[in-house]
């Protein structure tokens, strides 16, 4: 049993320090009015995973400049079907709701707002923040055409990105923006991630300033459905239905 248990364990530990893919996590709320954001990570985040954040445009091979740069970092770990929100993304003492958010300082890059309009935010993971190895999710308010490419990023608009002009109209300038479908009753957290990316899930804004700074994106954690677990054979029934066998295996054979 105690070998077992170990085996259970290294796995469970593998899967928590697995590294993080395109979709992995997925942005649930834009507002440009607080300069707040939110994402619900589909995975378990390990403890001391260190995820950026960028509105900085990439261009293909990397981000032009003058925009801003943050990281969060998962203080434990995170489990799978939880809600980060980043709130007053601006300010200067910075707020998430689970982790620590700061300031990833980079040279030439300190306009820290969000903007109602023709903003894309890339979240990603790398060597650094200016060194993306691995990028996770983005959400634009303009359209990754014009606005922030996904050209060599990995993302697909409507798979693990999203464009919420798509909703809203080509020329709107959402400013505000909050996923509002299902949060239960799938059998994987995976499955989320089509609900997620759909923009048609979402409640979309356009109408600048007409939502409060102060408003509370949905953090409610996403869940799946139970799962019934295999009964554990009890080891001792084990031993006892063994020996019984051996015993009948020896009488036949006299």
């Amino acid at each position: 049993m105690k070998k077992i248990s170990l085996i259970v364990a290294l796995l469970l530990s593998t899967q928590a320090n697995a590294a993080l893919n395109a979709g992995d996590i997925l942005f649930t709320s834009f507002n440009a009015d607080e300069d707040g954001l939110s994402f619900v990570t589909l995975v378990d985040i390990a403890a001391n995973t260190t995820i950026y954040f960028s509105d900085n445009e990439w261009t293909g091979s990397a981000f032009n400049t003058g925009e801003s740069y943050n990281q969060w970092v998962s203080s434990s770990v995170v489990t799978a079907g939880t809600v980060v929100r980043f709130a007053e993304y601006d300010k200067a003492t910075l707020s998430a709701s689970t982790g620590i958010l700061s300031r990833a300082t980079v040279s030439g890059n300190s306009n820290w707002g969000l903007s109602n309009s023709g903003e894309t935010v890339y979240a990603y993971v790398g060597s650094g923040a200016t060194a993306p190895t691995t990028f996770l999710s983005a959400i634009t308010n303009g359209t990754f055409a014009s606005n922030g490419p996904l050209t060599n990023t990995g993302l697909i608009n409507g798979v693990n990105a999203i464009e919420l002009t798509a909703k809203a109209g080509a020329s709107s300038e959402p400013d505000y923006a909050e996923y509002n479908g299902v949060r239960s009753g799938l059998n994987n957290f995976a499955d989320y991630k089509a609900q997620v990316a759909d923009v048609n899930n979402w409640n979309v804004d356009t109408v600048n300033n007409s939502v409060s700074a102060g408003v509370v994106p949905n953090t409610t954690a996403f869940t799946i459905n139970a799962v019934t677990p295999v009964p554990e054979a009890d080891s001792a029934a084990m031993l006892l239905a063994g020996l019984g066998l051996l015993g009948l295996v020896r009488r036949q054979s006299r």
